[in-house]
Parts: structure tokens; sequence; C-alpha cells
């Protein structure tokens, strides 16, 4: 397994796992074969023109790009426990995290990921179990002919959803907590950053001295770093094809809060100029 470290603004990272070639195991396990035979299933239903099936894939859709970018992240780092299973020296053998170093201080990437994998662990806790157990509930709607019980699956998917970020953010921290991730900036990444935050910080030239520009980072409001064209660069650079859709939905997400914040911030000052004229 490596990981990355992506910072989508100068506030927010996201962090994904990718398995090396060693950690895919030679037989896929129940659970594996059952979620993939799911992924075939949804991309048919893609390629239907009409009717619930089409209905029911552009809602799902539309479900899945407002999970947060941060359970996604998590999700893609296996357990502990799956880990171990694959790789029998993992937890005494230090794994690569690739990051920026011109946009992420070294020094501040263990509490940067401690904080990723902590601060919403009790979030997913609540949250699967809440989802596993109102799941049941919604059973009799299978009686119902033709048409799948979709509250059943879904409350089962969020379920599960919410196990694996659980898991992963066990994983994380523990990766942490040991100290067992050796950080490494890579070339390729700092140049890709170093072109954006000329872009997105002012007096921040792309020729400024790594440690200058991470501190001009850490020192700014809160400002998207990525564009949308960066998610396959980064795929490219990473050698992760499916990166490529976890950082474009983090970069969306993002991009959609930090304006919404300041419309609010624009909307506050302006009532408060009413109040005083």
């Amino acid at each position: 397994m490596r990981l990355f470290l992506i910072p989508i603004s100068t506030r927010r990272a996201l962090i994904y796992a990718r398995p090396l070639r060693r950690d895919i195991p030679k037989e896929l396990s129940l659970f594996d074969r059952v979620t993939t035979k799911a992924a075939q299933t949804w991309a048919e239903w893609e390629e239907a023109e009409n009717g619930w099936k089409k209905h029911l894939v552009t809602w799902g859709n539309k479900v899945q790009q407002r999970i947060p970018f941060e359970e996604w992240g998590l999700k893609s780092i296996p357990s502990l426990t799956s880990q171990r299973r694959i790789n029998e020296e993992h937890g005494s053998k230090k794994i690569e995290l690739l990051y920026p170093g011109n946009s992420v201080h070294l020094d501040k990437i263990p509490a940067i990921l401690h904080t990723i994998a902590t601060e919403r662990q009790e979030f997913h806790r609540k949250k699967m179990l809440w989802s596993f157990g109102i799941a049941p509930i919604t059973a009799p709607l299978g009686l119902i002919p033709v048409i799948p019980n979709i509250p059943f699956f879904y409350l089962a998917y969020r379920g599960w959803s919410h196990w694996r970020a659980l898991n992963g953010s066990r994983h994380l921290e523990f990766l942490v907590d040991k100290k067992l991730l050796n950080p490494i900036s890579l070339p390729a990444l700092e140049r890709l950053y170093a072109k954006r935050a000329a872009h997105a910080l002012d007096d921040t030239p792309a020729d400024t001295p790594g440690n200058e520009m991470a501190e001009d980072m850490e020192q700014s409001d809160d400002r998207v770093l990525l564009k949308m064209s960066d998610a396959k660069k980064l795929a490219s650079i990473l050698e992760a094809p499916e990166l490529a859709l976890e950082a474009e939905r983090a970069i969306v997400q993002v991009s959609e809060q930090l304006e919404a914040k300041k419309k609010k911030n624009q909307d506050y000052n302006s009532s408060n100029e009413k109040k005083n004229s």
C-alpha cells in the first residue's frame, strides 16, 4: 500500500491509498466478489436509456457525489486486519507517503494525518450503526414485485461505506501513532503545485523556494489550489487512475463550500451595513 496526501485547498487535503501489486490478493474474497458484481450490475443499469433503472442510476450518482470526499479517501485505505492478511510484514515496516513538499511542511504531516484519521471516526461509527439498524425495517418493501428494495440497498450501502471509512481511519491513525509513514516529496507534484500556487496566492511566484511557498499557503486564507483538469494530471503523476474521480469530487466539494462560505460572509456584512446606515 502507498499513500498520497493531496492538498485540495490551502486548508484541506485528500488522503488516498493505492494498493501495490503485491497487495492484490490472488483470489477475491466473498465480499469482494459481491461488491464487484454489484459494480458490474450498476454499470449495466447505466446503459439503460429509460425506465426505473435509468432513474435509479441518475439518483444514485447524485447521492454519491454528495458523500464527503473525506469519506471516499478513508474508504480507499483497507482495514489493518485485511492489509496484514495480504502482507504479513505490514505494521513492522514503513510505507511511503507521497506529497508535494512545497505545499505541506514535512513536520506538519503527522498532525494533518492524525486530524484526517480521527475527526470523523465517531461520526462514521454512529452513522454505520444507524444505517445497519434501520435497514432491516425496510426489508418488507422487498415483497413488492419488479422494483428492487431501494431503501434497503441504500441503507446497506451507506452502512458499508461508513464501516469502510471507519476502518480506514483507524488504520491511518495506527500508522501515524506508530510512526510507520515515510513521507517523500515528489518533484512532479511540486512542479504542479508551484504553478497552481502562483495563481491562487498573491505575491507567490512559481519559482518561490519550497519552504517559503508552503509557509505562504499556511498563512493565506483558505483557497482552492487545483483545477478540475488537474485531477487527471495527478492520477497520471501518481500512476493511480482511480484517483482522478476522487480528486474531481474533492475539488468540486471544496470549491462549493468555500463559495457558500464567501456568500454567507458577504450577506452578513451587507446586513450589518444596512443596520448601521
